[in-house]
């Protein structure tokens, strides 16, 4: 299929699916007219990436994901190299909670002590 129809199967720009070439996560073949060829393996693979940026991952980080694929298994995340990924995305995430947990006290703190009578959601 070429760029725009794997575009529009997708949900992702024309561009985005160039810019995930420069990165080597999916690679083209060139047809005899030299536009770019992708096949239904491709389909999953911008669907793993699209994903996994939706909850924050980087690009750089689904490069295992895509790789795992790629080897054959059934998810991206079945491979030991993704396992290490989401293990470290939930501690960001857990330390990203302990700050904002924090800085929340903190205002709040701060609302109790210009406003003694005002309510505290949450």
């Amino acid at each position: 299929m070429r760029i725009g129809e794997l575009a529009e199967r997708t949900g992702v720009s024309t561009r985005s699916l160039r810019y995930y070439e420069q990165h080597g996560l999916l690679s083209a073949r060139r047809a005899a007219n030299g536009y770019r060829d992708y096949g239904e393996d491709d389909v999953r693979l911008v669907s793993e990436i699209r994903a996994l940026l939706k909850v924050g991952f980087t690009l750089e980080d689904t490069r295992p994901f895509v790789d795992c694929l790629r080897r054959g298994h059934s998810t991206g995340g079945s491979c030991a190299e993704s396992v290490e990924v989401y293990e470290r995305k939930l501690s960001e995430i857990d330390t990203e909670i302990r700050v904002l947990l924090a800085r929340r006290a903190e205002v709040a703190a701060q609302l109790a002590r210009s406003c003694p009578g005002c309510f505290v959601k949450g």
